[in-house]
């Protein structure tokens, strides 16, 4: 499980060095295969930072819906299409595609989110913005928590 808030900073050639806590555990649970997409999910503008096996059944599972849902199209097109395997140096750095970093806003400072089974990578002005709307009750959206909460 990933967990907590690190702040990074990207190298100039764009690669981020993946917390040294983080690095035994995606070793063992990928050899440092990764893969990295970007948030299709929400307006959010973060990218997601997955291990390889994680990412692959999530792609089975998204593959499996039939396109000839438009929202489903979306998705696919989305997620599965902006999908870029990256893997681990052996510095424990991954390089953040020019195109991924562009879409996400990525400056030098960023944020890697642990999410369980995944990261989220912020630029950290843009984290800091929508985290403090989060803690004022607002950023949009359904404010209620689901049921099973």
């Amino acid at each position: 499980m990933f967990r907590g808030v690190n702040p990074l900073s990207l190298d100039s050639k764009g690669r981020m060095a993946v917390p040294t806590k983080y690095r035994d555990q995606l070793a063992r649970a990928c050899n440092g295969q990764m893969v990295l997409t970007i948030n299709a999910l929400d307006s959010d503008r973060c990218l997601l930072l997955y291990p390889q096996p994680e990412w692959e059944e999530i792609e089975r599972k998204i593959m499996k819906l039939s396109s000839f849902n438009k929202q489903t199209r979306k998705l696919q097109r989305m997620l599965v299409g902006h999908a870029t395997e990256c893997e681990m140096d052996g510095n424990g750095r991954i390089l953040l595609t020019p195109h991924l970093r562009e879409f996400s806003g990525l400056s030098k400072d960023v944020v890697l989110i642990g999410q369980g089974n995944k990261f989220e990578i912020w630029d950290e002005g843009a984290w800091n913005t929508r985290r403090s709307e989060w803690l004022e009750g607002g950023g949009g959206g359904d404010d209620k928590l689901p049921p099973d909460l």
